[in-house]
């Protein structure tokens, strides 16, 4: 038996946007801190605040789980619960290279974020 085509990824693409650059229509927000103002169209926002310390994230004594992995876990049970429009993909603001290595290790390393969402 040979393996057919594989099918299309499932999981919802998580963008990571240039500084200044605006979310693009239709897509949900992850915003470190507070978002920049966004049209007043219903989208969805999560936020996250990293906490302050020096240690890695995720450390066992800090946080259970990755503050951008948690705003994710948000924005995905509100879309399955039907609490907000739909949205088929998200928009990333990161404020600091720390929220920008948060989301990016959001994505590959937690397991709820891994199976939810992929970078785009």
């Amino acid at each position: 038996m040979t393996a057919g085509p594989l099918p299309p990824d499932p999981r919802i693409p998580v963008r990571l946007l240039a500084p200044g650059e605006p979310p693009p229509a239709g897509a949900a927000v992850l915003a470190e801190g507070e978002p920049p103002p966004l049209p007043p169209d219903g989208r969805p926002v999560a936020r996250f605040d990293l906490p302050a310390s020096g240690h890695a994230l995720g450390c066992a004594c800090c946080a259970p789980r990755n503050p951008a992995a948690v705003a994710l876990d948000r924005l995905f049970l509100m879309r399955v619960r039907g609490e907000t429009a739909f949205f088929a993909e998200v928009a990333a603001i990161a404020r600091s290279e720390r929220g920008a290595a948060a989301i990016r290790a959001a994505l590959a390393g937690d397991p709820l974020a891994r199976a939810r969402f992929r970078a785009a």
